[in-house]
């Protein structure tokens, strides 16, 4: 592997949607500067630098005011690039880890003095090799007071998922829906079970981003409105929103991050549906002490 990847717009719109004050991007990631913090030998790509410097400017540019810095699995289990980000965001970042399931007691505790909220369980096979759900499910157990789990899977795994999702006993964020067809409409198979999910515990939280990767009609995105709108309605204090920058592995189409924004107002189409969707539902969840 030697082709360094570039996965985001170099020079992205701005948005005629203007988010509320405080806005958080909740779903984002650092790569690098490999320079300072190499990818992990097992990384299934290898992308050019996009370090904080990059990603706050873009976080200005869009009108936002905060971050939530998910560890990117091209850096493994090593936090270090997410950590520098957050320690140079003066406050103004979290973030999610990726853990070894062995990791202690003493290891967390210093995660979450770094800001760190949460850990992330990926079980997309072309990214991560191995998922162990019973290791997952003790770390969960001994995570630091206030934090949750997040989820990476595709729709055609839901069902084997539930159980595991049931038994893990903290807070659950799904990343990006559980990756639905969102060509099936808002009352499609994907939309319908994941919508039982949510319904199965008060306390499963998601992600409504991606449109980028979940519409392939691309922009003006109008399969991912239409069924997402409705999740945003039903559900407005247990959703998120975030740009995904720098876009991991979206080389082919680079997503334009003003358009994206741009999508907000038509899924969460009132100023209260806005401020919970950015604001209320991310500092509750991030910024708890706050």
């Amino acid at each position: 592997m030697t082709d360094r990847i570039t996965s985001w717009h170099s020079n992205p719109s701005r948005p005629k949607f203007t988010p509320p004050p405080g806005a958080v991007d909740a779903h984002c990631h650092v790569f690098g500067p490999q320079s300072q913090f190499p990818f992990s030998p097992k990384a299934k790509y290898l992308p050019e630098d996009a370090g904080p410097d990059k990603l706050f400017a873009l976080r200005d540019h869009l009108g936002f005011s905060r971050n939530v810095i998910v560890q990117a699995s091209c850096h493994g289990t090593d936090n270090s690039a997410t950590l520098d980000a957050i320690a140079r965001s003066n406050g103004m970042a979290r973030g999610v880890a990726v853990v070894d399931p062995d990791i202690s007691e003493t290891e967390l505790e210093a995660l979450h003095d770094g800001g760190i909220r949460g850990v992330r369980f990926n079980f997309l096979k072309r990214l991560v090799d191995n998922a162990p759900k019973d290791k997952f499910l003790e770390v969960a157990g001994r995570l630091p007071d206030g934090w949750h789990v997040v989820i990476y899977f595709e729709a055609d795994i839901l069902e084997e998922m539930t159980e595991f999702i049931d038994n893990i006993p903290v807070p659950v964020v799904i990343d990006h829906m559980g990756r639905p067809d969102v060509t099936q409409g808002p009352n499609g198979k994907d939309m319908t079970a994941f919508r039982k999910l949510l319904d199965s515990r008060d306390d499963i939280w998601t992600k409504v981003t991606c449109p980028d990767r979940l519409d392939p009609a691309g922009p003006p995105y109008a399969d991912f409105i239409a069924a997402v709108r409705p999740l945003v309605e039903d559900y407005p204090t247990r959703i998120l929103w975030g740009t995904d920058w720098p876009h991991p592995n979206m080389q082919d189409v680079l997503p334009d991050d003003g358009q994206l924004v741009d999508v907000i107002p038509q899924i969460a189409v009132t100023e209260k549906l806005q401020h919970q969707l950015l604001v209320d539902n991310p500092m509750a969840l991030y910024w708890a002490e706050d």
